[in-house]
């Protein structure tokens, strides 16, 4: 059965990722670009988790205690008993856990991320096939234009000028959708003049 993707703003919220490992290293990288506050917890950690910015680090054992107050839990400790062990507190206590490689204990998984400044596309297969997220990853990430967060950045500007200026549902979102078709077609912002032919055309139109 499918998984469905849900989108959840996790800045500021408190993770916990038990293991320093290479797996551990690998998901705090997939999480550090949206924000959370998180705390690794192991005996051993990579010298490379100690260089990333914003870690709380506690070299020690997992504690159960450790899972209290967290939003989600990552169990990558390398050891199945210990990481089983945690997805059973974080069930009993509703937190979501990710328990890697090992799917029934986990509540939710890990998609391949594609992240161009506020765009995020996700791609699982349910865990089925991380080679085939992978193919997919990479046929969908070379459509994305190399500009599009500043598109994306220029879109958020525009629709909140055009929700202040234009009062008509159906004239607002022709607007919206030509200035994202050109975009796209010029893999940039546009210019105020392009702008405003654009706008110009559609209003001779209608």
């Amino acid at each position: 059965m499918a998984y469905f993707p849900f989108f959840v703003d996790i800045a500021g919220a408190d993770g916990l990722v038990v293991g320093g490992g290479t797996v551990a290293l690998r998901k705090v990288e997939k999480l550090l670009p949206y924000s959370p506050r998180l705390t690794v917890v192991a005996p051993e950690i990579r010298q490379e988790l100690e260089g990333l910015p914003g870690i709380v680090l506690h070299r020690r054992p997992f504690l159960p205690e450790d899972v209290e107050g967290r939003a989600f839990v990552i169990a990558a400790a390398g050891n199945r008993a210990v990481n089983c062990d945690i997805s059973r507190l974080c069930r009993e206590r509703n937190i979501p856990v990710n328990v890697v490689d090992n799917k029934p204990e986990s509540s939710f998984l890990f998609p391949c991320l594609i992240k161009r400044g506020s765009l995020s596309v996700g791609i699982s297969t349910g865990g089925d096939s991380p080679s085939a997220a992978i193919y997919w990853k990479e046929r969908f990430g070379a459509l994305i234009p190399e500009g599009m967060e500043e598109i994306l950045d220029y879109l958020a500007r525009e629709r909140l000028a055009v929700k202040e200026t234009v009062p008509q549902l159906k004239q607002r979102e022709a607007i919206l959708k030509a200035l994202f078709a050109a975009c796209m077609e010029r893999c940039r912002p546009l210019t105020p003049q392009e702008r405003t032919e654009i706008v110009r055309k559609l209003e001779e139109k209608s």
